[in-house]
């Protein structure tokens, strides 16, 4: 029987300017025809599966695809040609419009006109959900109903594409709160680089001499104490709103999410790979959007090979080694309770440094969009808004002011250190008096120094370190962002020391 990919459905976005795949299963031998209007192509069913490839297409609405075998036909209509970009990562990507600020304003704006159109990713933990939920997965328009469950950072980057470039924008939600990059690559990249390997050896440890009917029992036993837990912690909560997750832990025992990661629990390595990821592969898109990173700070030191290794994988498994990789590179963020244990700092440097090393890449640098003790941060639009200025730079050759100042170099003279940044040329605006510099000399300690910034450099310097042999900025988890560029993006943070 005649099927087509989950990801097909009336209402869809095609990406424009690009062989355009259809695929799906079908009868071995049968000779598939997909067609939109005069644009047609055909392909032979084999091992029960096909894909046709349409001729590059430009901008349009209100289209039909047509797919048929010669016995059964589907078809499709509503189909818009414009521009799709697929929305991955963990929660910061995931957060709903609704609960985003002013999240219901920017709803109320939305109508079926609304040049946007979204495609949710179903969340599944194993191939057979995968099958069972993605036959009701469809594309949606635009509206004040409907989009409440959207990415805001992905509506805010969709808003500003759509009317800057005229067209429509197809959304592709692909993501999953509390995940690690080692749950959205396949297990081969994470076994053959011992850099990485530690995520496969430690979850192989969690299931060793474990059935598959232990491993379910142990994981449903987490389930159920995760609702009791959460049921009584509500009690507290609504008594003290602001009780801490330590103090609700002290009263009700560990939480201890997300459980034993063994074969049935979602986040285990390579699941969303698995299960989410290669769902909507190979559909044709313009590239990625990522948000993610906070999930693998216990490993922050492997976390440019997880990344580098990930933007390898996704794009090969779409057969396009060029396709545009856009980051966000983590704000600033600590728990009260935490001390600085300065892991998103080099959580940050590796985004950072990934950006410098891989080729179409970019980075949004939202250093002052972070909360303190909140990971979520509710404000979106600048997220989205610096995302869509990245693509329009890096992607469409727009000349648009895209990037706050990022370290270039760095000379020592005369107890002082000069640094130089790139993209300062129109150069800084200091919020307050400047914060965040430090430098050390030959022992490594690093004191907070002063500093003047003008004429794209920074000079900094202290008089407890005469003879400086290092200099970072913001090397925090979480703290004051007083340094922007005229463009109101702040300066990335850096360490000249990172070894990242």
């Amino acid at each position: 029987m005649l099927k087509c990919s989950q990801m097909f459905s009336d209402s869809m976005v095609l990406q424009r300017e690009k062989c355009i795949a259809v695929w799906g299963t079908g009868e071995d031998g049968k000779i598939i025809t997909a067609a939109i209007g005069d644009n047609k192509a055909e392909c032979t069913v084999k091992d029960g599966k096909w894909q046709c490839e349409l001729l590059p297409m430009e901008a349009a609405e209100g289209l039909t695809l047509t797919v048929t075998d010669g016995t059964d036909t589907i078809t499709f209509t509503d189909i818009a040609i414009g521009e799709v970009w697929l929305c991955g990562g963990q929660s910061n990507m995931e957060l709903e419009i609704q609960n985003a600020k002013d999240g219901a304003k920017y709803l109320a704006e939305l109508n079926k006109d609304t040049p946007i159109r979204y495609y949710y990713t179903p969340k599944v933990a194993t191939a057979e959900e995968a099958e069972r939920q993605g036959e009701q997965a469809v594309w949606q328009r635009a509206d004040s109903e409907t989009s409440k469950c959207w990415s805001a950072v992905g509506l805010h980057f969709a808003r500003k594409l759509s009317k800057d470039l005229g067209v429509v924008v197809g959304l592709i939600g692909c993501n999953w709160g509390g995940t690690s990059a080692s749950n959205w690559v396949d297990r081969e990249t994470l076994e053959n680089d011992r850099r990485i390997s530690s995520y496969i050896t430690e979850y192989e440890e969690t299931i060793k001499g474990k059935t598959l009917e232990e491993q379910k029992a142990e994981y449903e036993a987490f389930l159920e104490h995760e609702k009791n837990w959460l049921k009584k912690a509500q009690v507290y909560w609504d008594v003290d709103p602001n009780m801490s997750w330590g103090q609700l832990e002290e009263k009700l025992g560990i939480y201890g999410w997300p459980g034993p990661r063994n074969e049935y629990n979602p986040f285990r390595p390579y699941n969303m790979y698995e299960n989410m990821l290669t769902r909507v592969c190979p559909y044709t898109l313009r590239g990625f959007l990522y948000y993610q990173g906070e999930s693998d700070d216990h490993k922050p030191d492997s976390y440019y090979v997880l990344l580098t290794a990930l933007i390898a994988k996704w794009r090969e498994i779409w057969g396009d080694d060029t396709l545009p990789f856009i980051m966000v590179q983590l704000p600033m963020h600590r728990y009260a309770a935490d001390p600085d244990y300065k892991n998103w700092c080099k959580i940050r440097s590796a985004q950072m440094k990934t950006f410098r090393t891989v080729k179409n890449t970019g980075i949004a640098v939202i250093l002052d969009c972070g909360e303190f003790n909140e990971i979520h941060p509710k404000d979106k639009l600048p997220v989205g808004e610096r995302l869509c200025l990245q693509a329009e730079k890096i992607v469409y050759g727009m000349d648009v002011d895209a990037f706050g100042p990022i370290y270039e170099s760095c000379i020592f003279n005369d107890g002082k250190a000069e640094v130089s940044f790139s993209h300062a040329e129109n150069g800084f605006k200091v919020k307050g008096s400047i914060k965040g510099f430090e430098i050390a000399g030959d022992d490594g300690e690093f004191t907070p120094a002063q500093a003047a910034v003008g004429g794209g450099k920074a000079l900094v310097w202290s008089e407890k370190v005469p003879s400086p042999k290092a200099v970072r900025y913001n090397w925090t988890n979480y703290g004051e962002v007083t340094i922007f560029g005229k463009n109101g993006i702040p300066m990335a943070p850096f360490s000249t020391s990172d070894d990242v």
